[in-house]
């Protein structure tokens, strides 16, 4: 059964840094691309970035520059760090697969970005 787990979400100040975690349960992992969501108040869930399994890496234009996602295969990890965080970059984040598997959402990790 896989299951996605997020963590390292917080109150953080304009211009502050974050890195979340996702911990993958599951033997498919290293096969496929995943990638980090996000969920504002009031607005519909949003992809901010995805890594493949060979590594390769996009991101949302609202975040590129400032954020980087990262694997570890043997650790069944991906980690995203965020730099120069702005208040609207305040959401609930997930990861799941790219694309995103319905059943594979998790509780996510709420980011606040305020003064």
């Amino acid at each position: 059964q896989v299951q996605f787990v997020e963590s390292g979400g917080g109150l953080v100040q304009p211009g502050g840094s974050l890195r979340l975690s996702c911990a993958a349960r599951g033997s498919i992992f290293r096969l496929v691309a995943m990638g980090w969501y996000r969920q504002a108040p009031g607005k519909q869930r949003e992809l901010v970035t995805t890594i493949t399994s060979g590594d390769t890496i996009n991101y949302a234009d609202s975040v590129k520059g400032r954020f980087t996602i990262s694997r570890d295969n043997a650790r069944n990890a991906i980690y995203l760090q965020m730099n120069s965080l702005k208040p609207e970059d305040t959401a609930v984040y997930y990861c799941n697969t790219d694309p995103a598997m319905v059943n594979y959402w998790g509780k996510g990790t709420l980011v606040t970005v305020s003064s």
